[in-house]
């Protein structure tokens, strides 16, 4: 069990949370929320001991171990995989290292075998016998193949580093897991594996993602940091956000009578516990909700950006045809001979295994760079907007404020203080954050730039390339509305489960060997069917 105490933290002259009194208990997956900047990511720190409380203190119960997910890529490059995974406990690693020292001395002495006694003791106590079996197992599980156990960290690719530090936070079962986007860099068979593994899993977890449907699937319990304050709420991430609306409307008629507010929190309640989708949460949860009144749904004081895409002209039936499309990046092949076709109407969701494979496509398909082979035909009626997954795309000169930056993509018309200033405040750049210089901003206020700017200059495609990279959930949710209502086509990537499932009609996976192209089916019908999973398999 984890109990925070009356905990305040000041940084820097800035209170970020101030009388925070929590408890963590185990059997509990808690997703951490709040608008970027809020404190998320410091909050961990502060239960792991990187940082101390201005105030107030932190208490974990007696012998529990904590592990974290490593947000340093680089940091074992010079260890085997199956070392880096080890290390995830840090105590059975140490006396590893130091029972292997021990044996290797020329001169072991009698004090070095009672040593030695010791630590085989604690090394069988710590199940040591078993740790790299089970570290060969996790890492197999996570797509990391057996192959690859014993070579260097710094001989695997970045998407492989990031399933391997998985793999490091999940081994040997800690009792208290901190993750920190841990779906970032993940594809999207490995996010089911990690959904259904923390959906199942007896001990504490406390976890910080922007990906809706995974905190869907795995979080018993919202942990709400908000205007300096820390609440937690029964129930995943659509509970909060339903319910906090169900608070705002309740609050805005006050003349209600009180049993009509009662029975639609009641309704409420019965519609999300018969929606639970894993068995074990959704006894445990159900009892939660169920003592639920109508005093614990309080209203949201988020703000959401308000994004809406105007169509340029309407499309013909031809939108895009990309023939014989090959690609290759010093010496290695991406794209292999890659064909499809793309009608009027098409939301297209490109998937890979690898990133690359689906930016490359992306940046030939928008004309940013030439394929070696094949041709990328566009129909007559088309207009395309294009956003980079390069954050500093479109910022030439990084020393404009976010006013003078938007003004140059801004028609006659549009060109007018009060105008871009209402513009961006509604994209929650408000009073005197719209002179901040680029070259200060975060990278979600990036993105909101340039989502600003595809807003100002209408087109009938959109191209997207993970655009829900670096937002909060806000703003992703707001993005997310906007193209499902958006009248054109787009083609876009993104490893966020719901982004993909509520605005594609049209699936395709892309590997180094061809594609997989599936037209009218949903993101869920496609990674469900196993005809469908057999073929992606034989691409890669």
């Amino acid at each position: 069990m984890i109990t925070v105490s009356d905990l305040s933290l000041n940084l820097s002259g800035r209170t970020l949370y101030e009388d925070v009194n929590l408890k963590f208990t185990p059997g509990n997956c808690y997703g951490i929320i709040g608008a970027n900047g809020a404190g998320k990511s410091t909050f961990l720190k502060l239960l792991e001991g990187k940082l101390d409380p201005t105030t107030g203190n932190i208490s974990i119960g007696p012998n529990e171990r904590m592990s974290s997910l490593n947000q340093d890529h680089f940091a074992f490059e010079d260890f085997t995989v199956l070392q880096t995974v080890i290390q995830g406990h840090k105590e059975l690693y140490d006396v590893m290292q130091e029972k292997d020292a021990l044996y290797a001395k020329p001169d072991f002495g009698d004090e070095d075998g009672v040593r030695a006694a010791e630590l085989e003791g604690k090394f069988a106590e710590l199940d040591g016998w078993n740790a790299e079996a089970d570290a060969s197992k996790l890492l197999q599980s996570l797509g990391i193949p057996e192959a690859k156990h014993q070579v260097l960290m710094s001989e695997l690719s970045e998407a492989e580093k990031v399933k391997v530090l998985l793999a490091q936070a999940l081994f040997g079962n800690p009792d208290i897991l901190l993750l920190d986007e841990p779906t970032n860099g993940l594809d999207v068979h490995t996010i089911d594996w990690l959904e259904n593994f923390l959906a199942d899993y007896p001990n504490i977890v406390l976890v910080v993602s922007h990906d809706r449907h995974f905190l869907n699937q795995v979080c018993t319990q919202m942990c709400d940091v908000d205007k300096g304050k820390i609440q937690l709420y029964v129930g995943n991430y659509d509970f909060w956000y339903e319910s906090s609306k169900l608070a705002n409307e309740l609050a805005a008629n006050q003349n209600a009578k009180k049993e009509e507010k009662i029975k639609e929190l009641q309704e409420f309640i019965a519609r999300f516990s018969a929606n639970a989708s894993k068995s074990k949460q959704a006894t445990s949860r159900k009892k939660q909700l169920d003592k639920i009144t109508l005093d614990d749904i309080k209203p949201s004081l988020r703000k959401y950006p308000y994004v809406k895409f105007d169509m340029h002209r309407d499309l013909g039936n031809d939108l895009l045809k990309v023939e014989n499309v090959s690609y290759s990046v010093e010496g290695e092949k991406l794209l292999d001979n890659v064909s499809f076709t793309l009608n009027s109407g098409d939301k297209v969701a490109f998937l890979s295994q690898d990133t690359r494979i689906t930016t490359a496509l992306l940046n030939i398909i928008a004309g940013k760079i030439k394929p070696d082979t094949g041709t990328v035909t566009w129909g007559q009626t088309t207009a395309f907007n294009y956003m980079s997954r390069d954050l500093n795309a479109n910022f030439n000169n990084d020393e404009l404020s976010i006013l003078d930056w938007l003004r140059q993509y801004a028609t006659k018309e549009q060109d007018d203080n009060t105008f871009l200033r209402g513009f961006l405040g509604r994209m929650l750049f408000s009073g005197d954050e719209i002179e901040k210089q680029i070259k200060v901003l975060s990278g979600g206020e990036k993105v909101r730039c340039q989502l600003s700017r595809m807003m100002l200059e209408p087109a009938n495609v959109l191209i997207m390339d993970d655009p829900t990279n670096h937002l909060d959930l806000e703003s992703i949710t707001s993005l997310n509305d906007a193209l499902t209502d958006y009248q054109g086509s787009i083609l876009f990537t993104s490893h966020d489960h719901e982004f993909i499932e509520t605005i594609a009609n049209h699936i395709i996976e892309v590997g180094p060997k061809g594609i997989v192209s599936r037209p009218d089916m949903t993101y869920d019908e496609f990674i469900s069917r196993p005809e469908v999973q057999e073929k992606v398999k034989s691409i890669y």
